[in-house]
């Protein structure tokens, strides 16, 4: 059961002290200092749990940590500690929830002689509690229990981080309308409890904060803003009322959803944020000026002065809603206002839709009735709106009919504020959730709309709490064990206790600082010391935080502006001017370096490179300055990068024509200087992986990539040649190697020209990808994801990683797919394969698709369980048909699909880093990740049984065989046999000459087939430890292999598929129809026929023929890469990028109708395509027994489709 505590933290001065403007030490008081994360638990060092956010030190302590000559005064109001609650968000949107408690703490000793500060003098510290259940008042409780506990002079009975400890640990998060958890403090006694899902969103605020401060018709203009995603910041010298208020004004709009820029709290540094272009909803402390800010458009909030102020209009609310919110606003906040003129004693009764709250002081009920009179107001405002839902390929909703009906009914025209809101994110994000997902069937806005039409109470809508929770109690393990009585005082928030690794690093810091103000000591505020005091070896560190903050932004930032719409203008975005600023503005580049980096780590990461028209702009302009800026600064490493990210990056125009970034960056003087690409080249032979190969050899080679930069750019062919030619004599590569060179750049340019066209200015040019756009050179060799490069430390993070994604393609409903079946061949029936095959696709559209919720990061690898693998010759096995999913949460999941709503039946823990192969037998499961190691589990009690260690890079392939083995593959280039038993090596069975990313075994025979970034399909002989054969013939990265008795197919990227015999190592077909690199392949035993897939998203159908192989069919279900090709006798499931699932059927009753010399491939038919929703997959796995086939993407989520019903 998930634990309700996520962390305890403590944050304030630590041992680097740095001022808020980065100057380092201590500079007296009246100075605002960075905090810094000091203590927590469950400890950093814990393997089994994701670090806390790394912006939290900055967002509890928004203003800074001040240094205080004096500590507590009961006095003196200004020293009291400040309990309040904060809100961070996640990239996804979710919700973090912290309470904080701030107050004066004396400096701890060694951090005062080293800063040489005054002694006895204290600092703001903050004690957190984080959670990700939004039960503010518990965490509230809690920590303000803790914080007494710790002053009371009475003490405690243990040490307080034991007590710590055992509560973050042992409290579980109780199940919502089931159960009641109780728990102590040491002597207080506390409980949790959540209600039940099918009713209004679990709430632990009070809402009378917010109905205090602003009066009623403040609250509606607040309310309006909100629903029209205005650019809305909220002001008040109160914390805890900044982030009520935001937080309440969430709830009122539900059903809907914020779906905009969220911080609740924002940290006085980041008042900047403030002029963003984009929605977003923000807390201020009334005390941060903004009179310097234009603030134009943005709505502020005044909670101190109900004061409501904008330089745009809000659009009112359209009546009768209007009015009737008003008045049931003020008959809940003033009953006995509004009820003054009537009789006591019960002849005019008042409305009994709601109860008599009457002169009680607020509660809970008064929460409830004030969230149902919104709810009410919703439900009258959009009367009738499930009547103009479309499923369309442009839009999910008609609003224009809606505003027609309406404009009928109230006898209005259309009103503005209802027609922006029809057009909010918040409202289509509201259609998307809707629409073919169980939450339909919770949707209190169309019970209260039925309600409401049959003359119900809303309150009937609501789940009744008849049945009494379940009582948990959590007993403290440790009561009456030590019996000495003893109590725990403290002076002082008590420090944890810290590792040896962690207390040296503390000494040393500590040291270094000592040193600073020994030589340093009248620092002044504001002088920079740091490039007179730090060494060459901090500096360095300290500008890899630097880019590790700035990258996180510009990863956001860079998500988002991928999310612009064709109607978004891209240099007026937000996303675009922000990314600009933080090129142009960091002196040393780390913008430049960041954004070009974050584009790299995006494609390695699996992105299809393709851009609309609007980024396609945006990256290009972004693109020149990061260049220009990194030319001006000699940063020839930046400037590398971003050619090759150029190279890769394209857009398409209406022929379905390729047009590259790289064309478009030759105005820059950069290209045309010999020093450039000298640079360039020496780069590409250090990095070079074949070595061993002859000189002249390799610097051809590499001297080649470079020109075909150089054509990508449009560099003029003699310019062009005169810098190849230059580097060439300098390597002294021979006359032979020379007329290669020519001849190739030659070649490209005339590509370029037939490609594009001969231009009048020199801008236009070829990528270097033209013969395969797709390519990848040496240099780009890194699999690693962008997300697991961590997350920074600053709060813009949240700001700016939303992922708000199209809303037109998740919202088409429209099948877009056809067939050629190569030949105008036709059925049993003379009737068309394709009308056939559409008809088939639209008689079944019936289908059953899960969302399976557990992992938290992007999931990396998936595997079916089946019946083979589980010797399941009677169907008895329960685990045939498990899913098995690996993230880069580091944990593995075991799924069992047969239990609707409770799939998750197990987590594996145990490595350290990304998961990337996954296998399993009877009793067991295999993971290798890409923390080198290959961990064995039991797969019914889930312990660890083995962790098999000898591999010098990260796990590409594992697969349990049988006897107890268990065979791996790596990026080191190896194949690993080893033996569960005893835990070791058998032998190093294969060996390529670089990283290994697919490969078959047939344990029937002891064939080994293996293929990677060599480009050569390796075949081994196991028993016999030989190799057979090395299969040449692709001239880039292989990444599929099927082998089926004595055929071996591959897929490469470079386009081509190859069909290869075991025997005779020849190569018999080249398969060269697709136009992209060939991620899956597939081989048809019954016809055998072979299947591709690639990542322009065509499936072809290849068949063997008198005189060869041809293709016989073509099917364009999918609109992205094929990652998954899964073929029976009779059913064949298909998986891509885009999160698209097809499912094909081969009637059994036709095969006999094929002549000896009809197409059997060609048979295939569409049965099955769900409703593809908006996400982006990384891995697929199929159970073509039960017809089922699985996806994993990047949000960590798992979608489980069932094609077959009753079948």
């Amino acid at each position: 059961m998930a634990q309700i505590f996520e962390y305890f933290v403590v944050c304030g001065i630590g041992p680097e002290i740095r001022t808020l403007d980065g100057g380092r030490g201590f500079h007296g008081f009246g100075i605002m200092y960075l905090p810094s994360l000091l203590d927590q638990y469950p400890p950093a060092n814990h393997t089994l749990y994701p670090p806390p956010p790394p912006q939290l030190p900055t967002c509890v302590l928004p203003a800074g940590v001040l240094f205080y000559s004096s500590g507590f005064d009961a006095n003196d109001a200004s020293t009291f500690p400040r309990s309040y609650p904060i809100v961070l968000t996640e990239g996804d949107g979710s919700k973090i929830y912290v309470s904080c408690i701030a107050f004066r703490d004396p400096v701890s000793e060694d951090i005062a002689e080293a800063y040489c500060i005054p002694a006895n003098s204290f600092a703001d510290k903050c004690i957190c509690l984080v959670s990700r259940s939004p039960s503010l008042r518990l965490l509230r409780n809690v920590l303000e229990e803790l914080y007494a506990l710790c002053f009371s002079s009475s003490g405690s009975s243990k040490p307080l981080w034991d007590i710590i400890a055992s509560m973050v640990s042992n409290v579980p998060l109780p199940t919502p309308g089931k159960d009641r958890v109780l728990f102590a403090i040491d002597s207080c006694l506390l409980s949790v409890e959540a209600p039940p899902k099918d009713g209004l969103p679990h709430v632990d605020i009070s809402f009378q904060p917010l109905v205090q401060c602003l009066d009623v018709d403040n609250l509606i203009k607040f309310f309006t803003a909100v629903l029209l995603e205005r650019r809305i910041l909220i002001r008040s010298h109160k914390y805890s009322l900044l982030t009520l208020a935001s937080e309440a004004i969430c709830y009122l709009i539900y059903p809907f959803r914020w779906q905009q820029v969220y911080i609740p709290l924002l940290f006085f540094s980041g008042v900047d944020y403030i002029d963003a272009p984009t929605p977003y909803m923000m807390g201020l402390h009334s005390g941060v000026d903004t009179s310097t800010l234009a603030m134009d458009g943005v709505v502020v909030v005044d909670l101190e002065f109900n004061r409501i102020t904008t330089t745009e209009d809000i659009p009112s609310i359209p009546e009768p809603e209007l009015s009737c919110l008003r008045e049931e606003i003020t008959q809940l906040l003033y009953p006995n206002v509004v009820g003054i003129d009537l009789m006591k004693d019960g002849f005019c009764s008042s409305s009994e839709q709601y109860p008599k709250l009457g002169n009680k002081p607020w509660g809970e009920d008064h929460d409830l009735q004030l969230r149902l009179v919104f709810l009410k107001f919703f439900a009258s405002l959009l009367s009738g709106y499930r009547n103009f839902i479309e499923l369309s390929a442009t839009h999910v909703f008609n609003v224009q009919a809606f505003l027609k009906m309406r404009s009928r009914s109230t006898q209005q025209p259309p009103e503005p504020m209802l027609t922006q809101f029809l057009e909010s994110h918040g409202f289509m994000d509201y259609l998307e959730r809707g629409l073919g997902s169980d939450e339909n069937n919770n949707n209190l806005l169309d019970k209260l709309q039925d309600a409401l039409g049959r003359g119900q109470n809303p309150i009937s809508i609501l789940p009744s709490n008849l049945v009494e929770p379940e009582i948990i109690t959590i007993a403290d393990t440790d009561v009456g064990t030590s019996g000495s009585g003893a109590k725990y005082t403290y002076d002082r928030f008590p420090s944890n206790i810290r590792t040896e690794e962690e207390e040296e690093k503390r000494k040393q810091i500590l040291a270094a600082a000592s040193g600073l103000s020994a030589s340093s000591p009248s620092v002044l505020p504001g002088k920079d010391p740091k490039s007179e005091t730090l060494t060459p070896l901090e500096r360095a560190a300290e500008r890899e935080c630097m880019v590790l903050d700035i990258k996180v932004k510009l990863q956001g930032l860079w998500l988002r502006l991928l999310k612009l719409g064709p109607t978004d203008d891209p240099l007026s975005s937000f996303e675009y001017g922000t990314i600009l600023a933080l090129i142009e503005s960091d002196a040393e580049g780390i913008g430049g370096s960041g954004f070009v980096e974050c584009i790299r780590e995006h494609i390695n990461s699996g992105w299809h490179c393709q851009l609309t028209e609007e980024q396609f702009i945006a990256v290009k302009e972004l693109l020149k300055t990061a260049i220009s800026r990194a030319t001006s600064r000699n940063d020839w490493l930046t400037i590398r990068d971003a050619l090759e990210v150029s190279a890769e990056m394209f857009k398409k125009d209406g022929n379905n024509v390729s047009d590259y970034v790289q064309r478009h960056l030759i105005s820059l003087s950069i290209w045309e200087e010999l020093r450039f690409w000298e640079g360039y080249f020496d780069c590409l032979m250090e990095q070079s992986s074949n070595k061993s190969t002859n000189y002249a050899s390799l610097v051809t080679d590499q001297l080649s990539l470079v020109e075909l930069h150089m054509a990508g750019l449009g560099l003029p062919d003699l310019d062009a040649w005169y810098m190849i030619e230059t580097i060439a004599e300098k390597n002294n590569i021979g006359y032979t190697q020379f007329i290669k060179l020519r001849g190739l750049l030659s070649h490209v340019q005339q590509l370029r020209i037939g490609y594009w066209g001969i231009t009048s200015f020199k801008a236009q040019s070829m990528s270097h990808g033209l013969a395969s756009p797709r390519s990848k050179d040496a240099t780009v060799e890194s699999q690693q994801p962008a997300e697991a490069s961590g997350v920074g430390r600053s709060w813009v993070q949240s700001m700016f990683s939303r992922d708000n994604s199209s809303r037109s393609n998740s919202f088409s409903r429209v099948r877009k797919w056809t067939s050629d079946g190569g030949s105008s061949a036709t059925n049993e029936n003379g009737t068309s394969r394709k009308r056939e095959i559409s008809a088939t696709g639209q008689k079944k559209t019936q289908t059953n698709v899960r969302v399976l919720r557990g992992h938290t990061g992007p999931i990396t690898a998936l595997h079916c369980v089946t019946r083979r693998e589980v010797w399941d010759l009677v169907g008895d096995r329960e685990d045939a048909g498990f899913f098995i999913s690996g993230s880069t949460d580091c944990t593995v999941k075991i799924w069992d699909p047969s239990f609707r709503g409770n799939e998750l039946r197990a987590t594996l823990k145990g490595h350290t880093r990304t998961i990337r192969a996954i296998s399993s037998d009877r009793g067991k499961v295999v993971s290798g990740s890409d923390d080198q190691s290959v961990l064995v589990w039991d797969k019914q009690t889930t312990q660890l049984l083995e962790e098999l260690k000898g591999h010098d890079a990260q796990i590409s392939c594992a697969r349990m065989l049988s006897g107890e083995r268990v065979l791996t593959a790596a990026h080191d280039g190896t194949v690993k046999m080893w033996d569960v038993r005893t835990d070791t090596c058998v032998a190093t069975v294969g060996r390529c000459s670089s990283a290994v990313l697919c490969m078959e075994y047939d344990d029937s025979t002891g064939i080994l087939a293996a293929g990677g970034r060599d480009a050569i399909a390796n075949i081994w002989d196991i028993r016999a430890g030989r190799q057979m054969h090395k299969l040449l013939g692709h001239t880039k990265w292989i990444r599929s292999i099927r082998m089926v008795g004595d055929t071996v197919v591959t897929g490469s990227d470079d386009w081509t598929a190859r069909m290869w015999s075991i025997s005779r190592g020849t190569c018999d077909a080249v398969l060269a129809c697709h136009a992209g690199p060939i991620l899956s392949v597939e081989y048809s035993t019954l016809d055998r026929g072979i299947i591709t897939g690639s990542t322009d998203g065509l499936l072809r159908f290849w068949e063997n023929v008198e005189g060869g192989i041809r293709c016989v069919k073509n099917v364009t279900v999918h609109n992205a890469a094929i990652l998954s090709i899964n073929a029976a006798e009779h059913w064949l499931g298909i998986g891509a990028a885009d999160n698209s699932m097809s499912l094909f059927h081969r009637p059994q009753e036709k095969l006999g109708s094929f002549s000896s010399t009809g197409s059997k491939m060609a048979g295939w038919q569409l049965y099955r395509t769900p409703q593809r929703t908006a996400a982006v997959v990384r891995c697929v796995a199929t159970d073509l027994e039960r017809k089922r086939i699985c996806s994993g993407d990047r949000k960590g989520q798992l979608r489980l489709w069932e094609a077959t019903i009753n079948i």
